[in-house]
């Protein structure tokens, strides 16, 4: 695929890469030293709406969710837009050498989301010590480098593919789509099934995506870990049901722009319903945590058979 389609496929598949690389390094430093998460994305969403006049409907507490909810996806909006925005230069001559090029991409990522913040009065940059920079710096490091690697990766391949990928099918859009359910309620079940089902795939490599999923299987039990919905969380989910998504499509040589969609969108349908289906429910904790994983682990292998 040429022109301004594969620009914006490399953009999009790059930026879900970064964009899942980033919370995942932002969810370690916070296990490492207990932090809790970051309430910039919601506060900046809440400044944005109130500058817009906008109103979000809905009690106190409504409120607060969806703006959290809001802040998680913009968060994913930002990543997606700055991969396409890398791709796009790339794709005019914009090459700088490779770790100038993931430090200008990884930097320039949080100068859009930082200076934002600071304009709408969300956060004062000028207060924010060593320790919150650190936070904010290495993350965005780890998203320049990955989105930098991943757009160089499909630049090398590129020449040697066929010039045009199917248009994906129905049924491949169901089983993005049913992936993303899968990765809303098991987030490492995104990647890691696509992993293990394909044959491109090293004994290695399954092996740690199998411990990633044994790994997530056993945290869900646990009481005090966070809700799926808060972010970074609901924004790891979305990432893996996209990159999924992306997986399966190239794995039936057809375009991966929609099938993300679908991945994604199913992710954020499956965290909400994984949500509500415990809080909702009268079984036990862990019951319910057994049903949603047997759900979880059948619509995957479902949506990566073959």
């Amino acid at each position: 695929m040429t022109g301004v389609s594969g620009v914006l496929r490399r953009g999009l598949v790059a930026g879900a890469v970064g964009t899942t690389v980033i919370n995942a390094v932002t969810w370690l430093d916070m296990a490492i030293r207990g932090r809790p998460p970051s309430e910039l994305p919601q506060r900046t969403v809440d400044a944005a709406l109130d500058v817009l006049g906008v109103d979000v409907p809905g009690s106190a507490a409504q409120r607060q969710h969806r703006n959290e909810a809001l802040g998680a996806l913009s968060g994913i909006g930002a990543g997606l837009g700055v991969g396409v925005a890398a791709a796009t230069g790339r794709a005019v001559g914009l090459r700088l050498p490779g770790p100038l090029g993931a430090m200008v991409t990884g930097l320039g990522a949080m100068a859009m989301t930082d200076l934002s913040a600071n304009a709408l009065g969300a956060t004062d940059l000028a207060t924010w010590d060593a320790t919150a920079w650190a936070s904010d710096v290495v993350p965005h490091l780890a998203y320049g480098f990955t989105t930098t690697a991943v757009l160089r990766g499909m630049e090398k391949r590129e020449p040697a593919a066929k010039a045009d990928l199917a248009r994906p099918s129905i049924g491949l859009l169901c089983r993005s789509l049913m992936l993303g359910l899968a990765a809303g309620g098991r987030s490492s079940l995104g990647v890691a099934m696509p992993a293990l089902t394909s044959a491109r795939t090293g004994s290695g490599a399954k092996a740690v995506a199998a411990l990633a999923v044994a790994g997530e299987l056993g945290a869900d039990k646990h009481p005090d870990v966070p809700s799926r919905l808060d972010p970074p969380a609901l924004q790891v989910r979305v990432g893996a049901g996209a990159v999924g998504a992306a997986a399966i499509a190239s794995r039936a040589n057809a375009s991966t722009g929609l099938p993300m969609l679908a991945g994604a969108v199913g992710a954020v349908a499956g965290s909400v319903a994984g949500a509500a289906w415990r809080d909702g429910t009268s079984l036990r904790d862990w019951q319910a945590a057994l049903v949603e994983d047997g759900a979880s682990l059948a619509l995957a292998a479902l949506a990566c058979r073959g």
